[in-house]
């Protein structure tokens, strides 16, 4: 695509010798644009990165805050922690949380979480995970920035970066747990710019690994087929597109059945048994038209005029296609896979216009700032989260009575508190008969997932009625050992 020279902050400026009054010749303007043009090359290598190393620093801080505030939980943080566990003693990824010995890769088609397993070696623990995804997610403002600062000039790389780096997608997915989507926001955004600035096979280079970090990222990197296709590379498309394709369709309907111990895929079952009623009702209720909204107005809603858009399709398609209500609104990690899209479509768009840039950025960075409050990030900016109240360290104390390499049967937000110490099961997910823990620690009040309350204390007190008994309390969480 072409560049006008109004959004290029980069292009050299032909020199143009003159004479000063003095017959010599005088300095022309071009030399102090080449002068400016190695410390501006130095600026838009350095700057992305920088912004990178901060946003990793804070989702960090803040993923693992949280973690100490008892406010992660069994699924997923618990559940990952454990498979990468597995995979660090060179073993397939099991987990105690989902069921007795439970293989992941009958749950999701994630292989890409090896890659994790060499972090355990150095240090074993979820909070590993949690500064892992910090890392994976905040790369990924990299080449947006890098972008928009070639293409379009330094504030429309500080406003992106900013955009995607505090989007919702990013602060829901941060603040909650840990998610093997987290590889596909780098992934994501480099094959997006790459697509953009027109390196066809750079961009296929970079999306194919996607098909490895979840079963649903072969159909984007189908669509990715499709675009580059329609860019005139008809064969590596094509193969793309098939490529994609078939891998989605292999981890869905073969590999996640064969390792799942029911023998099929239940994500499945998430999408009801008519796909034409779902199609019927795809914007309503209006949540998915919040979702939306939310999606694009960072951008302006320009990012709907870029080709890049069509790449959120697929995952925007299956969430709105599927029955289960968590998958329609803008909380979890769900909307992580659509940032880096949206705002390379947004890069996109703004490198094509002649006028009007200054206001659309002053628009995009004000509607980011006035969301912010409203998504996950909004109690970083509080005391709240980085100071930790009585009832909480009592919790944390009672816990360490537990001895380390033990049988634990917990609850939901006490699970990843003793991955990393013991063998633990999720209260309500394995019967107490074939688990037979040790130790059992609970909350008490408050409780949802997976029991709920009444469901939770009923567990207990059958618990109690087979030979436990409470040996220690703290607040509403307690604690029992078999007798």
């Amino acid at each position: 695509m072409s560049e006008t020279p109004e959004l290029t902050s980069t292009r050299p400026q032909r020199a143009v010798s003159r004479l000063s009054k003095s017959g010599a010749p005088a300095r022309s303007r071009s030399t102090a644009s080449d002068a400016a043009e190695p410390a501006t090359s130095r600026l838009q290598a350095v700057l992305p990165w920088a912004v990178a190393a901060a946003l990793t620093v804070f989702y960090a801080a803040v993923s693992i805050r949280r973690h100490a505030q008892l406010l992660t939980s069994a699924y997923d943080l618990g559940i990952y922690d454990q498979a990468v566990r597995s995979y660090s003693h060179w073993g397939l990824p099991y987990n105690s949380i989902q069921g007795p010995h439970f293989l992941v890769l009958g749950d999701h088609f994630s292989p890409v979480l090896a890659l994790l397993a060499p972090l355990y070696w150095i240090h074993d623990s979820p909070a590993t995970l949690l500064a892992a995804q910090g890392c994976l997610i905040a790369i990924g403002v990299v080449p947006l920035m890098k972008w928009a600062h070639r293409s379009v000039g330094l504030g429309a790389a500080l406003v992106v970066g900013f955009g995607y780096g505090f989007s919702f997608g990013v602060a829901n997915a941060v603040t909650f747990d840990f998610h093997e989507v987290a590889f596909a926001a780098p992934l994501l955004a480099f094959a997006a710019v790459a697509f953009g600035d027109g390196r066809l096979t750079a961009a296929v280079v970079w999306a194919a690994p996607l098909v490895f970090v979840k079963e649903d990222l072969g159909l984007t990197v189908a669509v990715l087929g499709l675009l580059v296709a329609w860019r005139g590379r008809r064969l590596l498309g094509l193969l793309t597109t098939i490529g994609g394709g078939l891998a989605s369709a292999l981890a869905v309907l073969v590999i996640i059945p064969a390792f799942n111990p029911l023998g099929h895929n239940t994500k499945t079952s998430k999408f009801g048994t008519s796909i034409v009623h779902q199609a019927a009702t795809l914007l309503t209720p209006d949540i998915k038209i919040v979702t939306l909204v939310l999606l694009l107005a960072p951008t302006v809603f320009l990012a709907v005029r870029s080709p890049i858009i069509v790449l959120a399709v697929p995952t925007i398609l299956w969430r709105f296609l599927a029955t289960d209500q968590a998958y329609w609104g803008v909380q979890y990690h769900y909307g992580l896979v659509l940032m880096p899209i949206v705002f390379a479509a947004f890069v996109d768009v703004l490198r094509r216009r002649e006028s009007g840039i200054r206001w659309i950025l002053a628009a995009s960075a004000a509607v980011t700032l006035y969301l912010v409050p409203q998504n996950g990030f909004a109690p970083a900016f509080t005391s709240t989260l980085w100071t930790t109240n009585p009832a909480t360290a009592a919790t944390h104390a009672l816990l360490q009575r537990i001895p380390d390499g033990t049988t634990v049967a917990a609850s939901n937000q006490l699970v990843p508190q003793l991955t990393d110490r013991e063998h633990v099961t999720l209260i309500g997910r394995t019967l107490l008969s074939v688990s037979q823990p040790e130790y059992i620690v609970s909350e008490t009040a408050n409780l949802g997932f997976p029991l709920g309350t009444d469901g939770q204390l009923a567990w207990l007190a059958d618990a109690r009625n087979h030979g436990y008994v409470d040996i220690g309390s703290a607040g509403t969480v307690v604690l029992l050992h078999r007798g």
